[in-house]
């Protein structure tokens, strides 16, 4: 009798083809994990510049810019951060993801996440 020993050519081919699809799916979903993650910082940021355009209209009558309030939020794309921030003068801020310069994004999609004066969260869906 022959007996057969170890795998054939054809069925390590299949095995390492379904191991790299797995791969690859597993790579997609911790990039957005990963991307989700890094919106803890816009979150944060957001939260601290709507406490400072309360302070701002409490005092002075109206809503300021970014740079106007002190907070240290970057407005150009920073090696220290993931977001740029705006406030519009009706007291909405967003968050835009750098997509170059500062701390990149894996794609190319700027997404936004934003914070209007009452509280309401916005911006690219999934983020």
């Amino acid at each position: 009798m022959l007996k057969k020993n170890g795998f054939t050519l054809i069925e390590l081919i299949i095995v390492i083809i379904i191991v790299g699809i797995l791969a690859s799916i597993g790579l997609t979903q911790y990039n957005k994990v990963v991307e989700k993650s890094r919106a803890a910082e816009a979150r944060m940021i957001l939260g601290t510049l709507r406490s400072a355009e309360f302070a701002e209209y409490n005092e002075n009558g109206s809503y300021v810019t970014v740079g106007s309030l002190g907070v240290g939020a970057p407005s150009s794309c920073v090696s220290t951060h993931y977001f740029t921030y705006t406030c519009a003068t009706n007291g909405t801020c967003t968050a835009t993801r750098c997509t170059t310069g500062g701390k990149p994004t894996q794609g190319t999609t700027a997404w936004t996440k934003s914070l209007t004066i009452d509280g309401t969260w916005g911006g690219t869906p999934g983020y």
